[in-house]
């Protein structure tokens, strides 16, 4: 129960986040932040005298929402940039320079930046949390299938081997394993906040990554320690904080299943 908490305090107050790694998507994105207002800016020349510069704006603005919504906060920040100097490039005189004259026009460009910010950040925001719902259900879903394996399965070793391949796809790990009722060596542990603790320092996977080697990962029932999993990071970017959480609470129910089946394995 403790993790869960854990979990739901991580979904409201959040962490520090890890350094960040430019997808290709989010390349593309940024590309379109550049590119988009740009084209859209040049489609809208031959139009120029009889458009309306609210008009222009707006359609400006629809292709920074546009961007937001596909990319990141970042790429949508950027669109409005680009729409604003475009604007002011192509859509007001004297045209195809960045000088504004008429003060209506320069209201207009800062509107336009403005609200192109504005939007960009709304729209990234429930891009994100469209992303986060999905991710937790994910993470729920893995919960509720061991959950049902320990309510049905009357074999600790089935258990143990499906949490195994749960937390090896979910830790995005190299190799997982299982040691029953055995401690032996101090490799770095994965505690029940989500840290790894390393001898007497304490590591922020976010940060610091995750230590060289295995990392044990203990399970206890009623207090007792009957075994642990070791964990081989892969190669990929580090395990969020909620990702960490829900390995601790699998273990917690390989714990409980290992518990209720009697000696372990020695």
């Amino acid at each position: 129960m403790s993790t869960v908490t854990g979990i739901w305090k991580q979904h409201r107050g959040g962490s520090r986040a890890a350094p960040r790694t430019w997808s290709p998507r989010d390349r593309l994105a940024l590309t379109a932040g550049l590119a988009a207002p740009f084209l859209v800016a040049l489609v809208l020349v031959p139009f120029r005298t009889s458009l309306s510069h609210t008009n222009a704006a707006l359609i400006l603005v629809v292709a920074v929402v546009a961007v937001a919504a596909f990319g990141s906060r970042t790429a949508g920040m950027v669109a409005a940039l680009s729409a604003a100097a475009w604007y002011d490039f192509f859509l007001t005189r004297p045209y195809e320079t960045f000088d504004i004259t008429a003060s209506a026009d320069i209201e207009t460009a800062v509107l336009l930046l403005a609200v192109g910010l504005i939007v960009s950040q709304l729209a990234a925001r429930a891009r994100r949390l469209q992303l986060l719902t999905v991710t937790d259900a994910a993470y729920l879903a893995r919960i509720h299938r061991t959950a049902d394996l320990v309510q049905s399965e009357n074999s600790a070793d089935t258990v143990v081997d499906h949490v195994r391949g749960e937390l090896t796809d979910l830790l995005g790990l190299r190799a997982c394993r299982f040691e029953y009722g055995t401690l032996m060596g101090r490799p770095p542990r994965l505690e029940n906040d989500g840290s790894v603790t390393a001898g007497r320092r304490t590591w922020n996977p976010d940060t610091d990554g995750w230590p060289e080697g295995e990392t044990e990962l203990r399970a206890y029932g009623n207090g007792h320690y009957l075994g642990r999993f070791m964990l081989t990071p892969g190669p990929g970017p580090v395990p969020s904080l909620q990702a960490r959480l829900v390995a601790v609470t699998l273990a917690d129910q390989t714990g409980a299943v290992l518990d209720t089946a009697g000696p372990v394995r020695g």
